[in-house]
């Protein structure tokens, strides 16, 4: 009988000890992992919630940076991180969405090593030209492209970004040929149609619309299906090119098999930081829109962004071994 109780004691302490566990998380620090270098728009959304996260959790919240092969390292790493709700990913369109059909040889798969959490934010890109171009709407740069098919170049910050397949989307949906001229960074790309080195990009636009504001470039169009509340008066692509939307996006992810009472906190919390005005009205500096949503629904979101974005991988014949 003394051995039956001995058992049953032992077998109630390992199944008690998980709930335990998350009832009391967290009891250290918290690392938000960014899979882009410090400084971009992912970056800085990331630091803003730390901040706020540390006071609402009560503990250290800390962002590390981990760079590499288009976000696919930093996503890498949480995929295989423990699901203790410690190591998290803020993620975007272009490392949870794209990169799964652009890279041949992924140590790991978003769909199935990766949890998500909520949704954070939603940003537009910017459809800009030199201002040689003569094209003041996106149908008279349509109507140009049409005049010269093949001859006008766009630039892009690498094969595969988001803003190298949104120009795609373009090319698809207005029935337009151009050249494609990748480089490295949304900068360089800037830089190029300031010099009239290449023609036109849809880009950041974080980066962009300061550029646009002060003339060195002409902005078009937004790639959202709604205006931004940065530049309220610049049209959305979808407003001549019916249904287009190409929106960039940045979310929260945990490593798969991270306990839903976990999940649900954080999501909880993010809500509650992106409701804040302080913040809301930093992001929306950044061009950003906040867009917490539940796990279940930011799960739904990027299904739906993954076949959206397969399709136009493959009609862009971009891959990367």
């Amino acid at each position: 009988m003394r051995v039956f109780f001995a058992l049953m004691i032992t077998v109630f302490s390992l199944v008690a000890a998980p709930a335990q566990t998350q009832e009391r998380w967290p009891q250290r620090t918290v690392t938000l992992v960014v899979p882009f270098s410090a400084g971009g728009s992912t970056d800085l959304i990331a630091r803003i919630l730390a901040q706020h996260m540390q006071t609402g959790l009560g503990t250290s919240v800390v962002v590390e940076n981990r760079a590499g092969a288009g976000g696919s390292i930093g996503t890498g790493y949480v995929a295989k991180a423990p699901g203790d709700g410690y190591t998290l990913l803020v993620g975007t369109v272009s490392s949870n969405a794209i990169n799964a059909f652009l890279y041949s040889k992924l140590p790991f798969d978003v769909a199935r090593d990766l949890q998500p959490v909520s949704l954070l934010a939603t940003l537009p890109n910017l459809l800009f030209i030199n201002p040689k171009i003569p094209a003041n709407t996106v149908a008279e740069l349509v109507a140009y492209l049409k005049a010269n098919e093949g001859k006008v170049s766009f630039g892009s910050s690498g094969n595969g970004t988001s803003s190298h397949l949104s120009s795609v989307m373009f090319q698809l949906a207005t029935g337009t040929t151009m050249t494609h001229v990748p480089f490295r960074s949304t900068n360089e790309v800037m830089n190029s149609i300031i010099g009239g080195h290449i023609d036109l990009a849809i880009d950041s636009m974080t980066t962009a619309w300061p550029q646009a504001k002060a003339g060195s470039v002409r902005a078009l169009a937004v790639t959202t299906p709604r205006r931004s509340n940065a530049a309220p008066d610049l049209p959305t692509i979808g407003e001549t090119v019916g249904g287009f939307e190409a929106t960039a996006w940045q979310g929260m992810f945990a490593p798969a098999g991270t306990p839903a009472p976990i999940v649900e906190k954080v999501a909880s919390e993010l809500k509650r930081i992106l409701g804040l005005p302080e913040v809301v009205s930093a992001l929306r500096d950044l061009g950003a829109e906040p867009a917490p949503n539940t796990p279940a629904q930011f799960e739904e979101f990027t299904r739906s962004e993954r076949a959206k974005w397969q399709a136009i991988v493959q009609a862009s014949g971009a891959r990367i071994d």
